[in-house]
């Protein structure tokens, strides 16, 4: 029984692609995001998700141009940073500060998470670059108040944060802020690093 299954890698790959656009309802979104949310259907088995994107028209282009033009890409944890292809990201510096030094110290001042704190080392790498948040809601409710503060603008945010705290809150924050970036979320409680970084590999290029 069990030895009767695919093993070919390539197969695999062409099949799983074939049966997410057989089965997502893809043709409302823009054609330039489209890659961005195949991609994010494949990491998660739901379809269904491509009806609670949100999005600024312009984000894939946006993102797309800054990582072509080497812009560094600010995640907000490693699990995310793991789950980014390198080789798209060859000219890409890829910066995670939740675990730096002084992150604990910054968090206990701010009686704040971590995760929030670790956005207050982000503010010199922030002008132009791709910001991909994929665990904490925490950190993108920060990142949103540092921009409405006067920090530096990134290229482009996708929002990914999951959860039951927050999760839902950040992300409808994120699509109905004033921050003018473009932006790519999925609303609602589900998300995690797995569809950040798919975000991430198809904007850098499918």
């Amino acid at each position: 029984m069990t030895g009767d299954y695919i093993r070919d890698p390539a197969e695999i790959y062409r099949r799983s692609f074939a049966q997410v656009r057989a089965e997502a309802e893809l043709d409302g979104l823009p054609a330039e995001l489209v890659p961005a949310a195949v991609r994010i259907v494949h990491a998660c088995g739901m379809p269904e998700v491509v009806a609670d994107l949100a999005y600024a028209p312009e984000v894939a282009d946006a993102a797309s141009s800054a990582l072509a033009a080497g812009a560094p890409v600010i995640v907000d944890c490693r699990m995310l940073a793991s789950g980014l292809i390198k080789e798209r990201l060859t000219a890409n510096e890829v910066i995670c500060t939740l675990n730096e030094p002084e992150v604990p110290g910054l968090a206990e001042a701010g009686q704040t998470t971590r995760s929030a704190a670790a956005v207050e080392l982000w503010r010199p790498h922030l002008e132009g670059a791709v910001v991909a948040i994929g665990n904490a809601p925490t950190a993108l409710f920060r990142l949103l108040e540092v921009l409405a503060d006067g920090a530096p603008k990134p290229a482009a945010i996708l929002g990914f944060p999951v959860g039951f705290v927050g999760a839902r809150e950040s992300k409808q924050a994120l699509a109905e802020g004033d921050h003018n970036v473009p932006f790519l979320t999925l609303l609602g409680r589900r998300g995690g690093s797995a569809m950040a970084a798919a975000a991430v590999n198809a904007l850098a290029g499918d």
